[in-house]
């Protein structure tokens, strides 16, 4: 469901090539979960095998990847957590987040998320909480989404103060289960705008309603730095139930703000 440009079209286009690289290797080490050779690893991510075995020397010696001598394969090391670990301190999000994503996750039912944003580039999900429900969607912390797809691109789109050619491009190169015209997506974005709260009913995934409120760090002058966000399908998200949700969504959002803006 992700719709991520290219890791290989990716590190062409950055100005710090060997930053890319490396960073390209740990999200694909990070997204796999398993340990993987450098000829699989340099095949993913379209690196001349040699540049790949130099870019994992390096994190080896950083410890940000290990490597097993035995099965000579490469995984995510230790290292990784402490850069971690000091982001989540500094940006105190998702401390201040977890207890309403816990509380309208269980009230309601649903998976809630915590998300960060950057820019109309992608969204980063930095907490969650699922409901005790038999039925539940999820995903982990860390995972990473294109900024305008979903409930959550059309929050972005519309507290973002975007220019519209901006906007069409990427909007273009999403990919959806039923994808909503450019026309009804604008439209979605200005009922957001007006309501504050944005709702993906069965575009992104057939059949799962997503719903987004924005957060915003300093001060709701600027572009939001945060969203959250329900998941669900069912009665959580029809009749009665669905004014609840988005008030409980939209008030949590507001205090939140009000929080980090100090």
């Amino acid at each position: 469901m992700m719709d991520t440009p290219s890791p290989n079209a990716a590190i062409k286009g950055s100005k710090a090539p060997a930053i890319s690289r490396a960073a390209a290797v740990l999200r694909l080490l990070g997204k796999r979960g398993t340990p993987m050779g450098v000829q699989a690893i340099a095949r993913e991510l379209g690196l001349v095998p040699s540049t790949c075995l130099y870019v994992l020397r390096a994190l080896v010696t950083e410890e940000m990847v290990s490597f097993d001598p035995d099965t000579k394969r490469y995984a995510l090391d230790a290292g990784v957590l402490t850069l971690a670990r000091q982001w989540l301190r500094r940006d105190g999000f998702s401390d201040l987040a977890q207890p309403a994503l816990d509380r309208i996750a269980r009230d309601f039912g649903l998976t809630m998320l915590g998300v960060q944003i950057f820019g109309i580039d992608h969204i980063i999900v930095t907490a969650m909480s699922q409901s005790g429900e038999a039925f539940q969607l999820s995903t982990q912390v860390g995972s990473r989404f294109p900024a305008l797809v979903s409930a959550t691109g059309r929050c972005i789109a519309a507290f973002g103060n975007h220019r519209i050619e901006e906007l069409r491009p990427r909007f273009e190169k999403l990919r959806w289960d039923e994808a909503p015209g450019w026309e009804e997506w604008t439209q979605q974005v200005a009922d957001a705008r007006e309501t504050g709260v944005a709702v993906d009913a069965g575009h992104y995934i057939s059949g799962v309603t997503v719903i987004a409120a924005p957060v915003w760090k300093g001060g709701r002058e600027g572009r939001p730095s945060h969203a959250l966000v329900a998941i669900g399908i069912g009665g959580a998200m029809r009749g009665e139930a669905m004014p609840r949700l988005k008030d409980a969504l939209q008030n949590a959002a507001r205090m939140l703000s009000d929080q980090m803006s100090g």
